[in-house]
Parts: C-alpha cells; sequence; structure tokens
C-alpha cells in the first residue's frame, strides 16, 4: 500500500491584509464592468440600430486643395482615317487586304469603266479637232492678211502712178500741149487712186482684225476642250484609288471583281502617326467642360496627357463623344484600343473637404452619419465641388469631424446608430 503526501502538507496562511487587498481589486472590477456596461446600455438605448465598424469606411475632415475631375473611358481612335470611294459606276480589282500597311501614293485598287475611258478617248479627238482647226486658221489668217495688204499694195502703185501722170501734164499744160480736158482727167485719176488707196489700207487693217478674231475665238476653244480634257483624264486617272496617306488598311467595304456604283465606299485607310482620344463623357460632365481642358490618360502600359479639343453638340445615350489630342502621341498605340481617362475640370485650394463614397449619392448628398462616442449621428450637411477621390463641405459638418462614408445602406435613414468594435 502506497501512502500519499499529506502528512506533508502544511497551511501557510497569508499575510496580514491581503485579503482585504484582493476584496478592493474585485469591487473595482465589478465597478468598472458595471461602468462599461452602464455606457453600453445607454449608448443602445439612444441609438435605433447597431453596426459592426468592420462594416464601415470612416474618414476624418479636413482641408486640402480639391481637384475637380471626371474619371471616364474611352478609347484610341484615328485623328487621319479617310474613306476612299468608287467615282463611277466600275469594277473593282482590289490590290491590298485588311489589315496591309501602306505608304503614300501605293496603288490600293483599280477600277475598271468602260464609260469613262471612252468618254477620254472622245474628249481626246475632239482636242485633236480644234487643234487642227486652230492650225488651219492660223493659214487662213496668213493668207487673208497677204490677200489684204496685196490689195492695199496695189491700190498704193495706182495712186502712185496717177500722181506721176499728173505731174507731167503740170510741167506742159501751160505750154498748150495737152488740152484742158486731159489734164482734168489726170487730176481726177489721181484722187480716184487716193480714195482707193486709202479704203484698201483700211480694208487691209479690219481684215487683220478679223482674222485674229477669229484665229484668237478657235484658240479659246482649243482651251475649253483642253480643260475638258484634263477633266475626263482625272476622271480616268481616279479609277486607280491611291493612297493619300500613310497607314495601314482598316476595313475592306467590297470584294474583289465586284461591281459598284458611284459613291460606294472602297476601303478605310487609318493613319496610325495620328491618334486621338475618344471620351465617353456622361452628360451631367458636359456643362463643366470646355475645349482645351487638360485630361490625364492611361493606356494601359504608361500614362500620358492632352488637351479636349472638340465637344459634339449631341447627346447620345446619355453620353457625349469628346476628343482629346495627345500632347506628346506615345508609341504603340492601337485603333479602337481601351483607355481611362481622367478630365481636370477645377482645381479648389483650402476648402473643407472629405474623402468621397457612397454618401454622396445617398439621400442627394444632403446627410452624413458623424462619429461621435461610439454613435453614428445623422448630420444635414451641404456638399460642394466634387471630383472623383474627394468630395467639398460647404456646410453641416467641420475640420477634424468623422464621418461614414461607406456602409451606411444599412442604417436605414437612422437618426442614431451605434458602432460596435
Amino acid at each position: 500500500m502506497i501512502r500519499d503526501t499529506s502528512n506533508q502538507d502544511a497551511v501557510i496562511a497569508p499575510p496580514k491584509g491581503q485579503a482585504n487587498k484582493r476584496r478592493l481589486i474585485i469591487a473595482g472590477g465589478v465597478v468598472a464592468l458595471l461602468a462599461v456596461g452602464w455606457y453600453l446600455f445607454h449608448n443602445w438605448r439612444g441609438s435605433d440600430h447597431s453596426v459592426n465598424i468592420a462594416r464601415l469606411r470612416i474618414a476624418e475632415v479636413g482641408r486640402g486643395t480639391l481637384i475637380r475631375d471626371a474619371a471616364v473611358n474611352g478609347r484610341i481612335v484615328a485623328a487621319v482615317s479617310p474613306t476612299l470611294y468608287a467615282p463611277s459606276l466600275a469594277t473593282v480589282t482590289l490590290q491590298v487586304h485588311a489589315g496591309d500597311t501602306v505608304k503614300k501614293g501605293d496603288v490600293l485598287a483599280v477600277l475598271e469603266s468602260p464609260d469613262l475611258s471612252d468618254a477620254l478617248k472622245k474628249e481626246q479627238a475632239a482636242y485633236a479637232q480644234i487643234e487642227a482647226d486652230v492650225a488651219r486658221q492660223r493659214i487662213l489668217a496668213r493668207k487673208q492678211k497677204l490677200l489684204a495688204q496685196r490689195d492695199a499694195d496695189t491700190a498704193e502703185i495706182d495712186r502712185l502712178s496717177a500722181q506721176r501722170t499728173l505731174e507731167r501734164y503740170d510741167a506742159v499744160v501751160n505750154d498748150g500741149i495737152i488740152a484742158k480736158i486731159e489734164y482734168q482727167k489726170a487730176k481726177d485719176a489721181l484722187n480716184s487712186a487716193a480714195i482707193r488707196a486709202k479704203h484698201a489700207e483700211q480694208a487691209s487693217t479690219l481684215e487683220s482684225d478679223n482674222v485674229a478674231l477669229e484665229l484668237e475665238s478657235k484658240l479659246k476653244q482649243l482651251e475649253q476642250q483642253r480643260s475638258t480634257l484634263a477633266n475626263a483624264q482625272r476622271r480616268v486617272d481616279e479609277l486607280t484609288v491611291r493612297a493619300p496617306v500613310d497607314g495601314f488598311i482598316g476595313t475592306l467595304s467590297v470584294t474583289n471583281r465586284s461591281v459598284v456604283p458611284a459613291n460606294t465606299p472602297l476601303m478605310t485607310l487609318v493613319d496610325l502617326s495620328r491618334l486621338e482620344v475618344e471620351l465617353e463623357v456622361p452628360e451631367t460632365y458636359v456643362s463643366d467642360l470646355g475645349i482645351g481642358m487638360n485630361a490625364e490618360i492611361n493606356y494601359g502600359t504608361g500614362t500620358t496627357t492632352g488637351k479636349l479639343s472638340a465637344l459634339p453638340p449631341e447627346v447620345v445615350k446619355n453620353q457625349v463623344l469628346a476628343r482629346v489630342r495627345f500632347n506628346e502621341q506615345p508609341s504603340g498605340l492601337r485603333q479602337n484600343q481601351r483607355i481611362t481617362a481622367r478630365l481636370l475640370i477645377d482645381e479648389k485650394h483650402d476648402v473643407l473637404m472629405v474623402q468621397r463614397g457612397p454618401f454622396v449619392e445617398s439621400e442627394g448628398g444632403r446627410y452624413a452619419y458623424v462619429v461621435r462616442d461610439g454613435l453614428a449621428i445623422r448630420t444635414p450637411i451641404k456638399l460642394g465641388a466634387t471630383s472623383v477621390a474627394a468630395v467639398e463641405i460647404l456646410g453641416g459638418l467641420k475640420q477634424g469631424d468623422k464621418i461614414v462614408i461607406s456602409g451606411t445602406e444599412t442604417f436605414e435613414n437612422a437618426e442614431r446608430v451605434s458602432i460596435n468594435q
């Protein structure tokens, strides 16, 4: 039989006053627990709900610089994206495929139009005919000038002959060698020859003017026909479709060897050297936007800046498609690449502000829950300018206040809500 150790145990008496100290500690703990319980019970009775703090986001009201901005989505688009059209009814022979890279002046398609080809041949024949008429008119003009000058010269010779005859008669008229009647005839002959010579000279001048006018008229016809021929040649040349800029083929709207009517889109050419950003701006921001406004663009692998360059007046599906031009275009961008952007609307210094949260949209931003002594108290507020990250406080709050910015959807608009740790 094994003995226990009870005979070895001894009772040690506690030091004097230790029991009283223990009782005081226990009593103090009880009092503290009662105080905490009373405080919690008092808060619980003064609140309508109780919410765990882990479900809430709380932010402190402070002062700082508020940058009004708008976060929007968009895509990369080509600033220059010409669409090429068929100039007339023709058969299309494509020389490129979608996605091909081309240089300015490269042949993209060849169109066959018998009507335009025949029209060009007719204009060429008409031009050759008028050109021959002009050459013939030049010869005729010289010939008519020569004939007119010959008549004028003949009349002048007759006048000189009549004048010499009269001079001979003048030398012997006083001698009675010739009769006076012959003398008078000689004078009349001289006057008649002078008149014919004068008229012949004027007729020669008029004939020269006439042939010059007829030649000028033919030259005008030739010039007009040259313009018509150039227009016909231009239309035929347009049947060879060339790239107006460097880029790549975006889309092909027709198939090879198809017959298309006039003004049919053939293809779209995209110039990647000049890109812009097309932003989908909600119409609520439109009144705050202006041409030249700065923008920050995030295209996935980096961030760049730009300026608002176009703001159309129409609203489509509650959005406005604004255009932003890069300050310096990054490399490696692609057509229709999705991006995010931030439009910098305004900048306010030293304003009372708080971090933005769902409370801004709740009840129109007219109330906020201020956290005091474990309670969230519903307080009327007045908001000012808003941005993506912060909102301006115009009234109802002061610097240092803490408010619930997220998680108030379970408060059910209660006046006071208890917040549990």
